[in-house]
């Protein structure tokens, strides 16, 4: 009887849920990591331990960067890999600056339009021969070291050699998509002798190597960027292509070039934020900052219909615009001033009906106003802070695999849109939309945030929805990553697709019923979903002292870590 009563006594006298030990978030799933030296925010912590190790060995941030990513393109192949491409923004504490860099790859110079209309396409395949687009990734990796690296680039790769050749135990969550992937690319050249040697996918905690892989590492260790583009490597996978019937050639390979931007940036509540400029579609997050900063979002709160609501139209606004604006700008002039423009925001938010879910939208016109994937950040003793992600695109990519190389050529050339005219549309030597966005946050001109959040058209969305977790209500940076999240999808694509239902919104566990009640009351179509919510990786540097606050995704294979 004692033990009964003691039982009931305990469970009236505390709650249920399981709260946040300090800051009382019952989503909270850890603390920040805290480091003075450096910090390394990766998706997988094999590839988090090579950053460090560089790092303990005086290499810069964008050292830690490359060989982290060489990492993650070894440990990772479902969301990464030197056969995909690769953007980042670099804080450098010598010049006090933000450096943009776009490495990513264009379309095969021989593949037309009109020969895709031809075939009676309306868009771009998925997978096989035909989205394949010149892999920037190497390039990237060069461009960063030229400009911010220390170490030999043999140091930098050689971590992922040694993997690749002694094998690494595969993690549960990439053993998950590798064998959701088989299907689908087990069809295609190359990847099943490359990615199932027995037949099949690793599962977790198997051992899984890559000597092929190692053997195109240590190429362009040892030989540099042309290695890649010029070399062996190039001639191999034109060869490839052309035995595919594939449209990628030596002379797109060797022509390839990267290019440096300057990141773009909208203030919200003080903070400067800084995204790069399309072919990416970074900017959709300062449009929905913009148009989200004349609210009181911190008296909504998270769990509240209001906020939720503001927040879904908010993102069907700017994602209206990324369906018609954003495209290569080389091939047209993107009105990039006016569509991160305060004034227009302003109009753009006119639209919102404070009780109703919109059905269809139209762009803007911005002219009038003038104002799968991986993410990783990594932070050095001097201050330099890298924010960097990089993907194949729809995880494992295009399938298509040369065999003695090692990895899977990206199918990015799936984003373009078939359609005469549009800014997106297909052309040769044209850089397709690209979904994958680093971001980073200064304060009064020093560095405060280099974060990222993978997976697809959930980017924007949740670079914005970090900021106001943590900006608007005063979560911490691990907090910010854990908080449930909102997805909403179904907006009008830059392939041409239009929105006409007012699409889906996804919410995480931690939404109560009566904002999903009230929801469905304002129009909004609800939808139960696993994802992709995304993968958050952050480092967020104290301006008063220089020490960094590190945090990592809950939802995947993640580690943050400093020394």
């Amino acid at each position: 009887m004692r033990c009964w009563l003691l039982s009931l006594i305990l469970l009236t006298a505390f709650p249920t849920i399981a709260y946040d030990r300090i800051t009382g978030a019952h989503f909270a799933s850890r603390s920040e990591v805290i480091a003075q030296h450096g910090m390394a925010a990766t998706s997988q912590p094999l590839a988090t331990q090579v950053a460090l190790d560089i790092l303990k060995k005086g290499g810069s941030a964008v050292d830690a960067a490359i060989a982290a990513n060489a990492m993650l393109g070894l440990v990772e192949p479902t969301g990464s890999g030197i056969g995909g491409d690769l953007f980042a923004i670099v804080w450098d504490a010598k010049t006090q600056q933000l450096y943009g860099l776009n490495a990513s790859g264009r379309s095969p110079k021989s593949l037309t339009l009109a020969h895709l209309h031809s075939l009676g396409l309306d868009y771009l395949p998925p997978y096989g021969p035909l989205p394949v687009s010149v892999p920037g990734a190497v390039d990237g990796w060069f461009e960063l070291h030229g400009k911010f690296g220390k170490l030999p680039m043999t140091k930098l790769l050689q971590p992922a050699i040694d993997y690749a050749e002694q094998g690494f135990p595969v993690s549960e969550l990439v053993a998950y998509y590798m064998q959701r992937s088989a299907p689908r690319l087990s069809e295609y050249p190359g990847f099943a002798q490359v990615f199932m040697p027995n037949g099949k996918m690793p599962a977790k905690g198997e051992l899984f190597k890559n000597p092929a892989l190692a053997s195109t590492y240590r190429q362009v260790a040892q030989g540099g960027r042309d290695a890649f583009y010029k070399g062996d490597i190039a001639v191999s996978i034109a060869a490839f292509m052309k035995q595919h019937g594939g449209f990628l050639s030596y002379e797109d390979l060797a022509s390839h070039t990267s290019e440096w931007i300057k990141p773009v940036s909208t203030n919200y509540r003080g903070y400067d934020v800084w995204e790069l400029p399309p072919n990416g579609q970074g900017i959709a997050a300062l449009q929905i900052l913009n148009i989200l900063e004349p609210y009181d979002i911190a008296a909504m709160g998270l769990d509240s219909p209001e906020y939720v609501h503001l927040f879904v139209e908010a993102k069907k606004l700017a994602f209206e615009d990324r369906a018609k604006y954003y495209a290569d700008p080389a091939f047209n002039q993107i009105p990039v001033a006016g569509l991160i423009a305060k004034s227009y925001a302003n109009e753009r938010a006119k639209l919102i009906n404070p009780r109703r879910a919109s059905q269809r939208l139209d762009a803007g016109n911005p002219a009038l106003y003038h104002g799968d994937t991986i993410y990783l950040t990594t932070a050095d003793k001097d201050g330099n802070m890298v924010s960097l992600i990089q993907s194949n695109y729809r995880g494992m990519g295009s399938g298509m695999t040369t065999p003695e190389l090692g990895f899977v050529l990206q199918d990015r050339g799936q984003l373009f849109s078939l359609q005469e005219g549009h800014f997106n549309s297909y052309a040769p030597g044209k850089r397709p939309f690209h979904t994958i966005i680093p971001a980073f946050v200064t304060k009064e001109g020093k560095p405060w945030l280099s974060y990222g959040v993978m997976g697809g058209a959930t980017q924007p969305q949740m670079h914005a929805q970090i900021l106001v977790n943590m900006i608007d209500f005063g979560m911490n940076l691990q907090e910010a990553g854990d908080a449930p999240r909102i997805l909403h999808t179904g907006s009008s694509q830059p392939t041409g697709e239009q929105m006409t239902d007012g699409g889906h919104v996804s919410l995480e566990n931690g939404f109560s019923a009566g904002t999903r009640r009230t929801l469905l009351q304002m129009g909004h179509t609800l939808k139960e979903e696993s994802g992709p919510y995304g993968g958050y990786q952050a480092i967020m540097r104290d301006l008063a002292t220089g020490v960094y606050y590190g945090a990592s995704e809950s939802r995947k294979d993640g580690q943050a870590a400093g020394y």
